[in-house]
C-alpha cells in the first residue's frame, strides 16, 4: 500500500506538467488507466483472466452436411478450468427434448460474428449453409461440432442467478415541452474512456471512465449531479420523454423505443455509461421497509414511485449509475447488444463476458419467472450488462411488448448453465 501511494504521488506530479493539451490529454488518459489499476491492485482481488483465450484454427470440419453428421464420432476429452468443466451431453437436463432448432437464427446471428475468428470459422461457415434445419439435423450439429462446459462459481457451486430484461416503449418528443421534460442524453465530450488492456493486458475488457477537472484526472459526475446539471450534456439530447421512472428503466434496459408525438418511432441504445457502479433501487426499498422482497419487481418499483412522488429523486439517485443512449436504425429486428448483433426474443442472453465467450450457444436450465415450472433452453450469449457479474449469472431477453415486460420484471431464478465451445477450443488451465 505504502509502494502504491509513493507511486500515486508521482503520478500526482506528472499531472502538473505544462503540456499543451493535446499531448496532456493523452497522458491524463494513460494516467488515470495506471491510477486505477494501481489502486484496484491495492483494495481489492485483480480481475481473473478470462477462461477462455484466444484459440488457433480448430482442424478442419467434417465436409458432410449437417443432416448426415454421424453419430458415433466422440470428440476429445474436454479440458477443465476453474469456471468452465468438461460434461457430456447427457449431464444437459431434458437436452434430448429440447429443440435446438428453435435457437438457430439467433446462433446465425452470432455466426455473422464469429465467423471472422479462427475458434468459430468453420463451424459457422458450415452452419450458414442450413438456414432452417429441423430439430434433429440442428441436434447432431451441436452433438457433432461442440463440447458442452458446465459453467461453475470459483468456489465450484454449480447455482447462479437469471434475471429478465426487455426492450421497453417511452413516450416522448424531439422537443422539450412541459409534458416532455426528462431528457435522454448522448455520450458527452468530456467523458474519458479508459481501456485497462493498454495498462495490463489482464485487464482486458476492463474499462473505466472519468473527466479531466484543470489538470487533475477525477471521476465523472455521479447520477445526482449530472440531472443537477453539473455534467457537459447540454446540446446532446437526443429526445425528451415523460416519465422519469419509465427513463430510468430505460437505462437499466440498455434500449427500447420511443413513440415520438408526431407518429415516428425512435430507436434507441446503449452508447456508454458515467463509470460509477451500478447500485439496486429494489434492494434500497426492500432495506428501508418501504417494500416487502416478494414485490420488489420493477412492476413494484413502479407502483411505490408513482405514490411516494416526493422522494422519487431520492430513490433513483441511490444508483449513481448514468447510462448514455445513441439512436439506432428503425428497421433493426431487435436492440443490439454487445455482440453487435440484433438480440432475439427468448433466445439471447446477456452473460459476463470474462466467464463465457460472448457469441457461445449457452444451454440454461431454470424456471419461469415466479414459479417452479422448469425452464430449460438453448440461447446465445449475445450481450452483457452492468449488474450482470459472475460466473453463473445471466439475464434473459425476453423481447418487446408488456408480456415481456411483465415477464422480465418478475425473473429472478436460480440457474444453472452450461456453454457449448467448440470441440478442440482451449481452456485455460487453472
Amino acid at each position: 500500500m505504502a509502494a502504491n501511494g509513493a507511486i500515486l504521488g508521482a503520478i500526482r506530479q506528472m499531472l502538473h506538467f505544462n503540456e499543451p493539451k493535446s499531448k496532456f490529454q493523452l497522458r491524463a488518459r494513460w494516467i488515470l488507466g495506471a491510477a486505477f489499476a494501481l489502486l484496484a491492485a491495492c483494495e481489492t482481488p485483480a480481475p481473473q483472466k478470462p477462461p477462455v483465450p484466444p484459440a488457433p484454427p480448430p482442424p478442419p470440419a467434417a465436409a458432410t452436411a449437417p443432416s448426415t453428421v454421424p453419430e458415433t464420432q466422440k470428440p476429445a476429452p474436454p479440458a477443465r478450468s476453474a469456471t468452465l468443466q468438461g460434461t457430456t451431453w447427457a449431464d444437459l437436463p431434458e437436452w434430448r427434448e429440447n429443440d435446438p432448432a428453435l435457437a438457430w437464427s439467433a446462433f446465425l446471428e452470432s455466426c455473422s460474428v464469429l465467423v471472422n475468428h479462427d475458434a468459430w470459422r468453420s463451424i459457422c461457415s458450415l452452419a450458414q449453409r442450413s438456414v432452417k434445419p429441423d430439430r434433429e439435423t440442428a441436434r447432431r450439429f451441436f452433438e457433432f461440432h461442440f463440447t458442452p462446459y458446465q459453467v461453475v462459481n470459483p468456489d465450484g457451486s454449480g447455482e447462479g442467478l437469471i434475471t429478465g430484461y426487455y426492450e421497453p416503449l417511452l413516450r416522448g418528443s424531439r422537443r422539450a415541452s412541459e409534458r416532455y421534460r426528462h431528457p435522454l442524453y448522448a455520450a458527452p465530450d468530456d467523458l474519458l474512456t479508459i481501456d485497462l488492456a493498454d495498462v495490463h493486458p489482464e485487464l482486458k475488457g476492463m474499462r473505466l471512465r472519468g473527466r479531466l477537472d484543470g489538470r487533475r484526472v477525477v471521476p465523472y459526475y455521479d447520477r445526482a449531479q449530472i440531472e443537477s446539471g453539473k455534467a457537459a450534456v447540454r446540446g446532446r439530447e437526443i429526445a425528451w420523454v415523460d416519465d422519469p421512472i419509465d427513463l430510468f428503466f430505460l437505462q437499466i434496459q440498455g434500449s427500447g423505443r420511443i413513440q415520438l408525438e408526431d407518429g415516428q418511432l425512435l430507436r434507441v441504445g446503449y452508447a456508454d455509461q458515467n463509470g460509477h457502479p451500478y447500485r439496486s433501487i429494489g434492494r434500497w426499498l426492500v432495506e428501508r421497509g418501504e417494500l416487502p422482497l416478494e414485490k420488489a419487481s420493477m412492476q413494484g418499483i413502479k407502483t411505490w414511485a408513482r405514490q411516494n412522488h416526493g422522494r422519487l429523486i431520492e430513490m433513483l439517485n441511490h444508483n449513481p449509475r448514468y447510462v448514455f443512449f445513441r439512436e439506432l436504425p428503425g428497421d433493426l429486428p431487435g436492440p443490439l447488444g454487445a455482440l453487435g448483433v440484433a438480440l432475439t426474443a427468448q433466445r439471447s442472453v446477456a452473460v459476463d463476458p470474462r466467464f463465457v465467450p460472448l457469441g457461445a450457444p449457452v444451454y440454461v436450465a431454470t424456471t419461469w419467472p415466479n414459479s417452479t415450472k422448469p425452464l430449460y433452453r438453448l440461447m446465445l450469449a449475445q450481450d452483457t450488462g452492468g449488474a450482470i457479474r459472475g460466473a453463473v449469472r445471466a439475464d434473459f431477453f425476453w423481447g418487446f411488448g408488456p408480456e415481456a415486460a411483465r415477464e422480465a420484471g418478475r425473473m429472478k431464478q436460480s440457474l444453472r448453465m452450461w456453454a457449448l465451445l467448440p470441440n478442440g477450443y482451449p481452456i485455460a488451465e487453472k
